[in-house]
């Protein structure tokens, strides 16, 4: 069974926007904020699919080489 990866990183938005490492990191910050977590919790597939509009299998095949 292949396990897939459940958070996503600045690297991960950067692939998939086009936009810089560091603009990921800040909408990070902000999707952390829209879902009320601290700061140390991580970001799911889920959540950032949710909050960006972008489909869930869209962002896997960006992420999962």
């Amino acid at each position: 069974m292949k396990l897939e990866r459940a958070c996503i990183y600045p690297k991960d938005i950067q692939r998939i926007t086009g936009r810089t490492e560091r603009y990921g990191r800040k909408l990070l910050s902000k999707i952390k904020q829209h879902f009320n977590k601290e700061p140390h919790q991580f970001i799911t597939i889920k959540e950032f699919a949710e909050y960006s509009g972008i489909n869930e299998d869209v962002i896997k095949e960006y992420i999962m080489d």
